[in-house]
């Protein structure tokens, strides 16, 4: 059953990733062109040779954006699966698409937006590529700290559903996430490598739709897999998945 779950998931996730790839081309790739173009008037300016290019901009707009949303996808989507199998009917008496949709709210704040507020996205001609290294490792530790505040959360909500009830404990778990949110980023380093000639409208574009390009994919799986879930298996959608473990 697990393993049957495990493929749909995946299948689910790559029809994100191609949903996620349509709105990307529409919303992300032009904003991207115009950061280029900004780019090679600052070199030309500065009287500097243009890089290499090792792979050409056709290629990264087309085969390569599809290859990476559509393998990113079925990786969110198998996993979220595995996650999905293991909660539900644990976490929670909602049926298999509030599951879904529970798990894939909590997924997107925990592992995209919490992360994307400290250390958004940034165009070409933005960010300095010595730094890579540095800004990596700190979007992963911000990354890991969000997740495991999360589960804490999860935690703390089970811990004092009995005493408060289900709503309240939710509500006490969601502010105490939030505080700590609010303490780790003010505590993580921030990085700011913005060009002052930069333009700010062009900026807050791509990395709006680079969050949307993530509100998509997230928002796909967890209506569509628990649509499939509650459809395709209904002994799952009976609560036979937890028995059967």
């Amino acid at each position: 059953m697990v393993g049957n779950l495990l493929l749909r998931g995946m299948l689910v996730g790559v029809f994100a990733g191609l949903l996620a790839l349509g709105f990307a081309k529409v919303f992300g790739e032009p904003q991207v062109d115009r950061a280029i173009v900004f780019e090679e008037q600052q070199s030309q300016a500065a009287d500097e040779a243009p890089e290499p290019e090792f792979v050409s901009r056709e290629t990264q707009a087309g085969f390569g954006l599809l290859t990476g949303l559509v393998v990113y996808g079925a990786s969110i989507g198998g996993l979220f699966s595995l996650v999905f199998a293991y909660v539900y009917g644990r976490a929670s008496n909602f049926g298999p698409r509030g599951t879904a949709a529970l798990l894939a709210l909590a997924g997107f704040v925990a592992i995209v937006l919490v992360p994307y507020l400290k250390y958004p996205a940034n165009p070409p001609a933005v960010s300095n590529p010595d730094t890579l290294g540095v800004r990596t490792e700190l979007f992963f530790i911000m990354l890991v700290l969000s997740v495991t505040a999360l589960a804490g959360a999860v935690a703390l909500t089970r811990r004092l559903s009995s005493q408060y009830g289900a709503w309240n404990a939710t509500v006490i778990a969601g502010v105490a996430f939030i505080i700590v949110i609010a303490i780790v980023q003010y505590a993580m380093p921030a990085i700011s490598e913005m060009p002052e000639q930069f333009s700010a409208d062009l900026l807050w574009r791509f990395r709006i739709a680079a969050l949307g390009i993530q509100v998509v994919l997230w928002t796909t799986i967890g209506l569509a897999f628990g649509a499939l879930v509650e459809n395709g298996f209904p002994d799952v959608a009976a609560g036979k998945l937890i028995r059967s473990r």
